[in-house]
């Protein structure tokens, strides 16, 4: 997985603007409905259900809209019947990329998905046209502030885990998806905490972007993409070299 971090830090980056939008709580509360309709609303026994909780916690997501989304997926509440679906397509110099959509509405989903691509230099694929270019894995960020990255990459590994990725003062631990739950309660219970903890969809080889037109192009993308409603997780394998990033910040 080396290679991995300059994609990392995007999601970094990304994750701190998602922060501020307000429809954070949408995505955490989709995410939370469909895990619960699917393993049940009790954590101890949903794996997925405890990660989404987590994650909406850490985004300081209210109680009571938490619980009422576990309410809708156990059918305590009556909610809307959301489907999970995937697009696949290319972008500026191209960028292979991957969205995950949420939504209750295929048609509309499909149109904005569509019209977010043409508009912005990409276009629409069919399934699986550029599935076929990343791996999914569990990603574990760890802030490094304090940690020793020796003490972290032993622990790491004894947890399970792959690999190990030391990026701008994070520690990116990579994992087998199948894996991902143990290696994460096993990171845990060895007395780390994380900042971010999910199944991602990894590039095995990225597309170098080096000027700072294109790296501007893939991410005016990327952000309108990420930015439709029904949309819940964009991935993508470009990689932008550290000193055109820095001008995106």
């Amino acid at each position: 997985m080396a290679g991995h971090s300059k994609w990392a830090n995007i999601q970094h980056r990304k994750g701190a603007q998602d922060k501020k939008r307000a429809k954070l709580f949408t995505k955490f509360g989709r995410e939370i409905t469909i895990a619960a309709r699917e393993g049940g609303g009790d954590p101890a026994f949903n794996p997925r259900l405890r990660l989404a909780i987590e994650k909406a916690k850490a985004g300081n997501m209210p109680k009571d809209i938490l619980e009422r989304a576990i309410k809708k997926g156990t059918g305590e509440l009556e909610g809307v019947d959301f489907i999970e679906m995937r697009y696949e397509g290319y972008g500026p110099a191209g960028t292979a990329f991957i969205v995950d959509v949420v939504t209750d509405n295929k048609n509309r989903a499909a149109s904005e998905i569509r019209v977010a691509f043409s508009r912005n230099g990409g276009n629409l694929g069919a399934d699986g046209a550029v599935s076929w270019m990343f791996k999914r894995k569990g990603l574990i960020s760890l802030k490094g502030e304090g940690l020793d990255a020796d003490e972290v990459m032993m622990a790491a590994l004894e947890a399970g885990a792959e690999d190990v990725q030391e990026n701008n003062g994070y520690f990116d631990i990579v994992t087998d998806y199948t894996q991902f739950q143990e290696v994460l309660g096993n990171m845990k219970a060895a007395g780390y905490s994380y900042e971010e903890a999910e199944l991602d969809m990894i590039p095995e080889n990225k597309v170098q972007i080096t000027d700072l037109e294109t790296a501007k192009a893939v991410m005016k993308l990327f952000d309108a993409l990420e930015d439709l409603d029904d949309s819940q997780n964009v991935y993508s394998n470009f990689d932008i070299a550290d000193d055109i990033l820095e001008q995106l910040d």
